[in-house]
């Protein structure tokens, strides 16, 4: 410990976000061989070379995700302590929330967030994109997102706590030829082959699922977008392959059939995710605790923190 001082560790965090040297330096504002050389001394410290250099950058070795661990921590705290934590004030903030959703979980999550936000946040701005799986956890790692929700099991690195459990089944409009007849069972896949699909372009675990099952062939329609769906499948006999959860809040309930399918996927767990780097920050705990009260299972609710405002004086 008495080798090491905060910069080696920021240059350690940085290389680790990154994977790259060059594009550590730049974010710290060090030139390129300053960043080198504090790598170097951090790597003489711990007995460990830290990271290896692989096409494209760098990758680290076992030990240097333990210490990111603890890193990441403790810079996190560092700058919390910094920061004036009575300074947020969810009722008057206007700050920007940023989490990766896809267009479907938009339909599933933003409805009671929105409706959350203006009863405690009104002036809290939100945005939404959905982000490549393989770049989400460095987002939030350099804080382009703050969170990420949804079932990503190629997320790594990132803190996490799961908020419910779904499963995939298919849709299709109420009186549509197979329904009734099929509305009670559990489809098999020689059944799902006597189908007509809908499915969506963005969607791989969907489509992976259907190709998985030779459905490809069945796929009448490909969109772009979940949007279009509902309607789709009221005013035609395609039938879709989507969560539970998502489809459960289709409106009217009465012009939709839901029916179970066996798959080749068991139920999957959508979960919260973000980074260790940020999780001390105010704005950011404040909204984790209210995502997890809003979404999570009973066992995890947690209540949004309350802030105390400043005296008038």
């Amino acid at each position: 410990m008495k080798e090491l001082d905060l910069n080696l560790l920021r240059v350690f965090d940085a290389v680790y976000r990154t994977r790259n040297v060059s594009r550590a330096a730049e974010q710290l504002g060090m030139s390129q061989p300053a960043t080198s050389q504090a790598l170097t001394r951090l790597r003489l410290a711990v007995g460990d070379p830290l990271f290896e250099r692989v096409p494209g950058g760098v990758a680290p070795t076992a030990r240097a995700d333990r210490l990111a661990h603890s890193v990441q921590a403790g810079l996190a705290l560092l700058e919390a302590g910094v920061e004036d934590d009575a300074g947020f004030d969810p009722a008057v903030s206007t700050e920007e929330l940023r989490i990766h959703l896809t267009d479907i979980g938009e339909a599933r999550f933003l409805p009671p967030l929105m409706r959350a936000l203006r009863r405690e946040a009104p002036q809290l701005r939100v945005q939404t994109r959905s982000w490549p799986k393989e770049r989400i956890a460095q987002a939030l790692d350099n804080g382009r997102i703050h969170f990420a929700i949804g079932f990503l099991p190629e997320v790594q690195s990132t803190v996490r706590t799961d908020l419910l459990t779904d499963r995939y089944v298919l849709v299709m409009r109420a009186g549509h030829p197979l329904a009734t007849p099929l509305s009670r069972r559990t489809l098999d896949p020689l059944q799902l082959r006597s189908l007509d699909l809908v499915a969506v372009q963005s969607h791989a675990q969907t489509l992976n699922i259907l190709h998985s099952l030779n459905l490809g062939g069945r796929i009448r329609l490909m969109t772009s977008t979940f949007l279009a769906l509902p309607s789709i499948v009221t005013t035609t006999d395609l039938a879709v392959l989507m969560p539970r959860a998502i489809a459960a809040e289709f409106e009217p309930r009465s012009r939709y059939q839901l029916i179970d399918a066996r798959l080749p996927t068991d139920d999957f767990t959508v979960a919260l995710h973000w980074s260790r780097r940020h999780e001390h920050a105010p704005m950011l705990r404040w909204a984790r605790h209210l995502l997890v009260s809003l979404f999570g299972a009973e066992s995890t609710h947690e209540s949004a923190p309350r802030h105390r405002k400043r005296d008038a004086g």
